[in-house]
């Protein structure tokens, strides 16, 4: 009698006690095992090589890395030399045409492919397609476009038009809007497409209201639908604001920096300087300029998609 009162005694404990649950570090052990090389090189390669490249920014640092202080000498001769600044004012050009037109034009054709026209899938991959390839392909095929002997000018002075003259690539004066209509061709592409999907997600009723209530289409665009698609511009932003501070690889293709050097840009100089000038210490200076870019960019881009999410 005493041992079965004894055991209904145990299985009522144990039935009352709870299962433990496995602590918060077990927990999807197996996914955050997966992600350990995607955190291994984030912390070690990405955020190792920017502290590693801001440190050796404050060092005399020549053809090999070494630790000998200068203070901010390299920044001084940074801000001091005449290509450099030549190169922010071209990025600023570059940019602000390059963010203004590539809104502007991806939008405007996702809102015409939006309307359901005939062949859409084919223009989408005509529109799209000049993004699959690379900015050296780019800039070799609109330096071919834009010579002056082979290209556009060429071409319509061979259609009687004797006095027409298009030379970018050749003129110092105009030469990054050039590169910006090179820039334009391969980017806007994406941009559309993701203003597409974003239309595409805007419900139908929106549009029927509109119409009951006599709003036109483009004050439909403006006043609604636009600021429904917030998260999706400020993705665009963030995208083409990080496509124009590493612009590279076009300059090189499309004009090497020239003529002289009135296309150069920061990731031009900073190549330049480790490379070409065997100075690591001015292209790691150079480096940490175009990273504070880099942050002033997202830095507004988190806090406008976080900080509603947080205080709703």
């Amino acid at each position: 009698m005493a041992l079965s009162d004894a055991s209904d005694v145990t299985a009522q404990v144990g039935q009352g006690t709870p299962a433990r649950k496995p602590t918060r570090i077990f927990k999807n052990l197996s996914s955050k095992i997966a992600s350990l090389p995607m955190v291994f090189t984030a912390l070690v390669i990405f955020v190792g090589g920017t502290v590693w490249t801001i440190v050796y920014s404050f060092t005399s640092s020549g053809l090999l890395p070494r630790l000998k202080w200068v203070g901010l000498d390299q920044y001084e001769r940074l801000w001091s030399s005449r290509k450099w600044m030549v190169s922010i004012e071209n990025l600023a050009v570059y940019g602000i045409c390059s963010l203004i037109l590539t809104l502007v034009i991806g939008f405007t054709l996702a809102a015409l492919l939006d309307r359901k026209v005939r062949g859409e899938g084919m223009l989408r991959t005509i529109f799209l397609y000049p993004f699959a390839l690379s900015f050296i392909v780019t800039g070799l095929v609109w330096q071919w476009i834009l010579n002056p002997q082979l290209g556009l000018q060429n071409v319509v002075r061979g259609m009687g038009w004797e006095s027409f003259a298009f030379d970018p690539m050749n003129n110092s004066k105009i030469v990054m809007f050039g590169l910006l209509i090179a820039g334009l061709w391969q980017g806007t592409g994406l941009i559309m497409c993701i203003m597409l999907a974003g239309l595409r997600g805007i419900d139908e009723d929106i549009w029927k209201a509109a119409r009951v209530d006599g709003i036109g289409t483009v004050k439909t665009y403006i006043r609604v639908i636009i600021p429904m698609m917030r998260p999706v511009f400020v993705t665009s932003l963030v995208l083409i604001g990080s496509g124009i501070v590493k612009l590279y690889d076009l300059v090189v293709a499309q004009t090497s920096g020239g003529p002289g050097i009135s296309s150069q840009v920061p990731a031009m100089y900073v190549m330049t300087s480790m490379f070409g000038g065997q100075n690591l210490g001015q292209g790691f200076a150079a480096s940490t300029m175009m990273l504070v870019t880099v942050v002033i960019i997202l830095v507004p881009w988190a806090i406008l998609e976080f900080g509603g999410k947080k205080r709703g």
